[in-house]
């Protein structure tokens, strides 16, 4: 095991010359743009029924579309196509008339306007018309991706399946965008307790299965919430609105860890083998007038050797440790979401939906340490975990389309209810006794929102504005129960509560002509954040922080010719604490290695600098950009430890300035028929600088670090080869080069996946096979560097699974 690194190297080398093929993700837009304006008499200021409005190819006169002026003089041409064009009126009694018009990539609607006709004999004056499609492929900050498309992990959780997506790597069970893991990831749109506010949570226990579509936003515009300084990732939940009943049906098992990566320390319990997988599925929609109705319920059972790490601390006093952390888990998640689509009338939608998901938790772990030679067993810690997550989530939504088409009013209200109900179980076995020691932590969060969206298309774009204010609230309660001798912080307990106040206004103006395509927006935000601390509490008092500010963005492209275009990114955002960076309890999860929280956490602004350049190619694009976000008040953990003893203490700081600039190469391209690839290239240069701060957890400790730096990178191919009958193969590669973590570095990784999937019936059938790691390759190797002590850790982690699955449409 030891030689594996050198032969990852190799295969590295290898993959990477034979593997420019394929591409998994699809890049979804919008190719059709609806064009309105009002046609009236230029004397009287009377609207003009029954108006002829065509639209001719510019390049050739052709005909486009057409259509004639309402009782009202409004007209609406639908499903145009970007592009340059002539538009022509003409009507009995008026002078005919014709302008440009040109159709961008900006906006799905364009607003023309009154357009008015002259009774005698003077000709129209030009009228220079631009306008825009919708925002995809085109709009350079916004990828999105069909989760169907995916074979490789189909069947796997929605984290397993981000980690093959270009410009997305996967630490520790968080995604990452550009070498941070500052992401803010949205369920249709909206944050949820789902997955988390302000930070990530449990993207490994949400069925991909439940998932129609992935959007990465790198530099979102002011109508999303400013925290997440990397970018957003948007979670859309399938949802089908075809006429009449329809579904979709599947089942999914699998098998991981299929041989032992490396084998136990002496002395404990087996690590998990061949762990079964499964996952059914139904979505159900019914759809009759103006009433739609959709079901999807999922249930994802997975148990995992989830933690296979090794340990080795060397400390200053020559004292040497050698611990494993081998953490067995059997998981089990239940996801159902329901909802109702009502059209009141042609400008009225009213839409609800709930979502409840249960995600069930057993984790049985061993925690051995010994001495250097491993000839003494100084300490043996056993834990159980028995944890339920409970999420329920009930959306509302309202929405207006005035006359004009594209002009929306939206109001939404949500409330999220999640609670986290952990007890933990421990059997610290030392060589002169045995303690029994427990904690139980319940933990309740509350979040209200409520958001008020305006939408209006203009003659050079559209204009968006509108509100939002949220309330959130998260009383928790943390009870130790010690045992004999028990190394648990009993004094550290007790009970806290998080109280969070957002209200937030935006706007934000999109403008483009034939050459030039501007996006500028402003968001204001006022938070008050309160975390009231028990006054037993051994360390920590009530804290908390508010604030007061703006967060602007702003893009500006030029476009050279019809397939090329240059743009320039700004925006600003912020990272704000959340409740567990915060939270006060110590955790025992590693008995040596306690993390800790601190409420004296400040928030992490950043702001971000990019220039992009995106060519179209034959049958593909390449997309080019340099990038720069610099970060105040970074959020990290430090590790320390108090004179005279060896335990670790992991707390959250604000470690002061770091930089992340780097350049990131996206190459889409179809070479034929039977086979299409995409590659992503990212270079990046990590940079902490030098600071200091003051832990006061368990005691008064004041932490010094140097400046830290780094060259990092990774590459990502996905490949697709259509075959005869109906048979699609994908192959994945991914390599993360080291890359650099608080106080030192993680180690090179790769991973090969593979799928195959045989569609019958047009489609309405569907079956696949396929293996992630089918190398096995990959582990998480980190060297970490503190104060009086160093330790170089290995993680041997289940990661290689294979599945077989078979979907029925109807």
């Amino acid at each position: 095991m030891a030689q594996r690194p050198q032969l990852i190297s190799l295969k590295c080398t290898f993959w990477l010359g034979f593997l420019l093929m394929s591409q998994t993700s699809l890049f979804a837009q919008y190719t059709a743009v609806t064009v309105s304006g009002i046609v009236k008499d230029y004397q009287t200021k009377a609207v003009i029924p029954f108006v002829n409005v065509i639209i001719k190819n510019a390049q050739d006169s052709s005909f486009a579309a057409g259509t004639i002026s309402g009782d009202d003089g409004r007209f609406t041409l639908v499903k145009i196509k970007p592009g340059k064009y002539l538009l022509q009126f003409s009507s009995i009694g008026y002078v005919s008339g014709q302008q440009p018009l040109f159709v961008g990539n900006l906006s799905e609607f364009i607003d023309l306007g009154i357009i008015e006709l002259q009774t005698d004999t003077r000709m129209l004056n030009e009228v220079v018309v631009t306008g825009q499609a919708d925002e995809i492929q085109e709009k350079l900050d916004r990828k999105t991706f069909s989760v169907e498309n995916n074979i490789s992990q189909s069947g796997g959780s929605i984290l397993q399946v981000m980690q093959n997506l270009p410009g997305i790597t996967v630490q520790e069970g968080k995604v990452m965008l550009r070498g941070s893991d500052k992401v803010a990831v949205l369920v249709d749109g909206k944050q949820t307790a789902l997955t988390g506010f302000g930070s990530q949570t449990s993207l490994d226990n949400i069925p991909a299965s439940a998932i129609d579509k992935i959007e990465i936003i790198n530099n979102p515009s002011a109508k999303y919430d400013a925290n997440g300084n990397a970018g957003i990732i948007n979670i859309i939940f399938k949802k089908n609105k075809q006429e009449g009943f329809n579904g979709k049906v599947g089942m999914m098992a699998g098998l991981g860890a299929l041989w032992i990566k490396r084998g136990n320390l002496p002395g404990i319990r087996s690590q998990f083998q061949n762990t079964p997988k499964l996952n059914p599925s139904l979505a159900l929609n019914y759809r009759k007038k103006n009433i739609n109705t959709f079901f999807q319920g999922d249930v994802l059972y997975t148990p995992t050797l989830n933690k296979n790490e090794f340990v080795t601390r060397t400390y200053d006093t020559g004292e040497v440790i050698n611990q494993q952390t081998q953490r067995n888990r059997k998981t089990t998640i239940s996801t159902l979401r329901a909802g109702m689509d009502w059209t009141i009338n042609p400008n009225n939608l009213f839409t609800i939906s709930g979502l409840f998901s249960s995600e069930k938790i057993l984790d049985d772990g061993d925690e051995p340490f010994f001495n250097q030679t491993l000839t003494e067993r100084k300490r043996l810690w056993q834990f159980l975990e028995d944890e339920l997550k409970t999420t329920v989530t009930a959306a509302s939504s309202f929405q207006h389309k005035f006359n004009q088409p594209g002009r929306l009013l939206n109001f939404g209200l949500n409330y999220t209810f999640h609670r986290e109900d952990e007890k933990y179980f421990f059997t610290n076995i030392m060589p002169t006794f045995t303690g029994l020691d427990a904690f139980k932590l319940l933990s309740d969060e509350h979040v209200i929102d409520f958001t008020v969206d305006y939408l209006r298309p203009l003659r050079y774009g559209r204009l968006e504005g509108g509100m939002k204010y949220r309330w959130r609230q998260i009383p928790t309660n943390m009870q130790f129960f010690p045992g004999q001798n028990s190394p648990l912080d009993v004094n550290a307990g007790g009970k806290a509560t998080y109280e969070e106040n957002i209200p937030a206004l935006y706007g934000n103006y999109v403008y483009e002509n034939t050459k030039v395509e501007l996006e500028a927006g402003l968001r204001m935000e006022y938070v008050d954040v309160r975390y009231l601390v028990d006054p037993n509490h051994n360390t920590y008092k009530s804290d908390g922080y508010n604030y007061t500010q703006p967060f602007p963005n702003l893009r500006v492209a030029y476009k050279i010719n019809e397939s090329n275009k240059i743009s320039l990114f700004l925006n600003r955002r912020v990272d704000r604490p959340n409740e567990v960076d915060i939270r006060v309890f110590p955790k025992y999860d590693d008995a040596e290695i306690i993390k800790v929280g601190n409420p004296a956490l400040a928030p992490q602004f950043t702001n971000t600098l990019e220039l992009g350049y995106k060519t179209n190619l034959a049958k593909g694009y390449l997309y080019m950009a340099a990038y720069h976000r610099m970060a105040k008040g970074t959020i990290t953990r430090i590790a320390s430890i108090v004179s005279g003893s060896t335990l670790i203490y992991s707390i959250m700081q604000n470690a002061g300035k770091s930089y992340n600039t780097g350049l990131e190469l996206m190459w889409s391209q179809e070479m034929s028929k039977w086979f299409s690839f995409n590659l992503n290239l990212n270079g990046y240069r990590n940079q902490i600088n030098a600071f200091s701060v003051i832990t006061q957890y368990p005691s008064l400790n004041t932490f010094n670090a140097p400046t830290e730096q780094l060259l990092s990178g990774n590459v990502k191919w996905n490949g697709l080869f259509r075959l005869p009958k109906q048979i699609d193969l994908q192959i994945t590669a991914v390599y993360l080069a080291p890359d650099l973590i608080p106080q030192g570095k993680i180690g090179e990784r790769f991973s090969l996946d593979m799928g195959i999937k045989k569609s019958m019936q047009n489609g309405k059938r569907e079956f696949y096979l396929n293996a992630t790691d089918l190398l096995n390759t990959m582990q998480i190797k980190k060297n970490i560097q503190g104060a009086g002590f160093n330790y170089i850790s290995t993680d041997y982690y289940e990661t290689q699974v294979v599945r077989v699955g078979y979907n029925y449409k109807f």
